[in-house]
């Protein structure tokens, strides 16, 4: 990782976090301690940002500079809100179309989603600020550029972020091995989240209780299961091809 995509030193991370910059995840050294890191701590307190403690000879690893015990990597894009973003998009008279990723950690995959959900004008991905990918350098050249300009939400818990959707009238269709339909029979009209899990562990089952509909794609082969951006991408454009039959039925009536 390059010097111009990091920050090195107590002082200057904590001035990058009062400075509303956006910072991908932050490495402590074990057992740092000073009043300087007592304020390093109480900020990071205030932000959705991972935090790994590590021992010091991973931070020389990565820059030889006086890092004083701490680095934090910085975001390759501005993270939104979906509380925020939500009433933007109503505002704009648009029905949204999310896709959650639920402990998705491969940043190929999450790439190759973001470039799908790019193509398709989803309206933003949701990922969870901890246990999850992030928007690196990585993933951003893996989504094609894409990553640029589709709205990312990084969320501190999905389980909320959901209660809040369905709340704000979203219809939430989970990807899941346990399904009880086809894809292709559940409804993707309306504002709506489509969830995708790990694929080791698929979507957990606090968030999978949340949700309206518990849907798979059939394997007819003898692989059990898709890799998770090609399934991603399925369910899109299935999400897609509902929205354009209704748009046009509307046109026509």
């Amino acid at each position: 990782m390059e010097n111009s995509e990091m920050i090195f030193g107590i002082r200057a991370v904590i001035e990058a976090i009062q400075a509303g910059k956006d910072i991908d995840k932050v490495l402590v050294k074990k057992e740092l301690q000073g009043d300087l890191a007592k304020e390093l701590f109480a900020a990071l307190k205030g932000i959705t940002v991972p935090v790994q403690k590590v021992p010091v000879e991973r931070l020389n690893r990565i820059t030889r500079k006086n890092h004083q015990g701490v680095v934090a990597f910085m975001s390759a894009v501005t993270y939104q809100r979906v509380e925020d973003w939500v009433p933007y998009l109503f505002e704009q008279g648009k029905s949204p179309l999310f896709v959650m990723l639920d402990g998705i950690t491969d940043v190929r995959n999450f790439g190759a989603i973001a470039r799908t959900c790019e193509c398709a004008a989803v309206d933003a991905i949701i990922i969870p600020s901890r246990n999850s990918v992030s928007v690196n350098a990585d993933a951003v050249k893996t989504s094609a550029g894409a990553l640029h300009t589709l709205p990312v939400c990084r969320e501190p818990n999905l389980t909320q972020t959901l209660r809040y959707l369905k709340e704000s009238g979203f219809h939430i269709v989970a990807a899941t091995e346990k399904g009880d339909y086809d894809y292709s029979k559940a409804d993707y009209t309306g504002p709506m989240c489509i969830i995708m899990g790990a694929e080791d562990k698929g979507v957990s089952y606090d968030n999978l209780a949340l949700c309206d509909e518990w849907v798979k794609i059939p394997m007819l082969g003898h692989i059990e299961s898709l890799n998770v951006s090609v399934a991603a991408g399925i369910l899109v454009y299935e999400a897609v091809k509902q929205r354009m039959a209704q748009e046009t039925e509307i046109t026509q009536e």
